[in-house]
């Protein structure tokens, strides 16, 4: 069995994780890469400062949606305080998007290896994957990064920051506590909870006997697992899933609905399971009444119910990929009649609680739990909280436009509505396809399995929704989400040069289908008369 015992042999539990220990356990193993990483996100001896007076603004959390509040605020020229009880960057830099793509990256490598024997690239056999060097990789590169998100930027940049754990005293009042037990009082004027979620897991029997990763322990690995276990096949499961497979580990993917992704588009969902297949996936679908126990050698037996049959493997390590919690605990929102719940903060549409001097943004709050969709909630909170004069000049979290992906190979990325969204809210649409076999460029790269899909409100080029299934969907997005928030239709897309050849020209092509509707047997027969009149003449 192949497996860091140091690190990951101990039980880990959601309980364990909220009560929030001294110790900062992503950071392992404690090599130079972390060393440099905690250095900046959360610097040993860091001596809190001086309260300065009374804060316009106090933001709870230092993840991306109370770095870009604390930033915007402060360079607008409003004096903030910006608390932290953990790491700087939170779950984005630490144990989520960044450590993730890392790896990702390298998983795609290998499989670039191994699938490269159709372009004619001759692979001697027995190349085999240093996981170890891969991860060593991510954690330098996660390093690399961290200074964008550190306590000596954001102090530079005027902003007082804190370490420790923030309690709302009054609506007036955050009390910062140390580890020491010293403590400091931040008087503000106005205050923002951007304190996150993390990993929970649901209630399956036996949990609470085996030792199980979330993304929080998870890129701590060192050596891989030979026999991999996951649970749920959202994006991080699937995401990590292909990446393990890839990197070299036999993968079990648990999920309990019929299809890979089951938020996202069936369609799409398929083309990523074709890919899987071929990456080796166990997959495991329609899987109910999960079971765990441990074994006597240290592995898990999982056993589970698959349309009917009972089945049942074990694994030396497992990943619970599923649930999400606010923290929520120890910020006495009571004290300041802020409500919530085991979903979150409650908000209104401009991010504001039910306590009118505080607001809330990113994954405390939000249903869409995204580094860019927080980045945007903040600059919401920073016009609505400082600068909007009753009514005026606020704006809605629900004007804003947000595309998402999951970074499985393909990639699949979708912004606005699903087709089922759509029946739901009786919105009659159109649907536009582009196979990527159709495309040339996606053909030449050997990447042609995959679509563009496009809903537009029918008989018109006003679009609604778009799936796209592509190497490079997440790149690819953006341009329906510009022509969703710029209100440009369709047609325009159509109408606007694409280079050629690229993938990004089957987006176009779906221009060129909507132009093609618009073809009546009206408009035909004009256009018939106009070519016998220019042809006569």
């Amino acid at each position: 069995m192949s497996t860091n015992s140091e690190l990951i042999n101990k039980p880990t539990s959601t309980k364990s994780k909220s009560s929030m220990s001294s110790t900062l356990i992503q950071l392992q193993p404690y090599d130079e890469h972390n060393q440099s990483l905690e250095a900046h996100v959360h610097p040993p001896g860091w001596v809190n400062p001086k309260p300065s007076g009374e804060y316009h603004l106090v933001v709870v959390g230092a993840g991306t949606a109370g770095l870009v509040t604390a930033a915007g605020a402060a360079g607008l020229g409003t004096r903030v305080a910006l608390v932290e009880r953990e790491l700087m960057g939170g779950d984005c830099l630490n144990v989520g998007c960044v450590p993730s793509k890392g790896i990702i990256r390298a998983a795609r490598a290998a499989a670039s290896v191994r699938d490269a024997e159709p372009y004619g690239v001759h692979v001697p056999q027995g190349v085999e994957v240093d996981f170890g060097m891969a991860m060593q990789r991510m954690r330098r590169l996660r390093s690399k990064i961290s200074p964008n998100d550190s306590a000596k930027r954001f102090s530079e940049m005027g902003i007082d920051v804190f370490f420790g754990k923030g309690s709302f005293v009054n609506d007036s009042t955050l009390r910062v506590t140390r580890e020491d037990g010293s403590a400091s009082e931040l008087k503000f004027k106005k205050a923002v909870i951007a304190s996150g979620a993390r990993a929970s897991a649901p209630p399956i029997p036996g949990l609470d006997t085996v030792s199980y990763l979330t993304n929080e322990n998870l890129f701590s690995l060192t050596e891989l697992p030979q026999r991999f276990g996951i649970v749920g096949s959202g994006p991080i499961g699937s995401e990590m899933a292909q990446t393990f497979a890839r990197l070299g580990s036999e993968v079990f993917l648990f999920e309990r609905g019929p299809h890979l992704l089951p938020r996202e588009d069936s369609d799409a969902a398929a083309v990523v399971q074709n890919h899987f297949e071929h990456d080796g996936i166990n997959l495991f679908l329609d899987a109910v009444d999960m079971k765990l126990r441990p074994e006597a050698d240290g592995g898990i037996r999982v056993q589970v119910t698959q349309k009917g049959e009972a089945k049942e493997v074990v694994v030396d390590q497992l990943l619970v990929a599923v649930g999400r919690a606010p923290n929520t605990e120890g910020l006495n929102l009571e004290a300041v009649g802020v409500r919530y719940d085991e979903t979150g903060v409650e908000v209104n549409d401009h991010l504001q609680t039910t306590n009118p001097r505080i607001y809330a943004a990113g994954d405390i709050c939000s249903i869409y739990k995204f580094t860019h969709a927080a980045d945007f909630q903040a600059r919401i909170v920073i016009q609505n909280a400082l600068f909007a004069v009753g009514p005026f000049g606020k704006k809605k979290a629900s004007d804003l436009v947000i595309p998402w992906a999951t970074y499985t190979s393909p990639e699949v990325a979708h912004v606005g509505m699903y087709e089922k969204d759509a029946a739901e809210a009786g919105i009659e649409i159109d649907t536009y396809v582009q196979p990527l076999r159709d495309v040339d460029r996606a053909i030449l790269e050997g990447h042609d399995d995959g679509f563009v899909k496009v809903l537009t409100k029918k008989g018109t080029d006003k679009i609604v929704g778009a799936t796209i299934v592509a190497e490079n969907a997440g790149d690819m997005i953006s341009e329906i989400t510009l022509a969703m928030t710029a209100g440009i239709g369709l047609s325009k897309i159509g109408s606007a040069i694409h280079p050629y050849p690229t993938q990004a020209e089957a987006i176009r092509k779906l221009g060129d289908q909507f132009s093609r509707t618009r073809l009546t047997p009206w408009s035909k027969k004009m256009l018939a008369m106009l070519l016998r009149w220019n042809v006569g003449n």
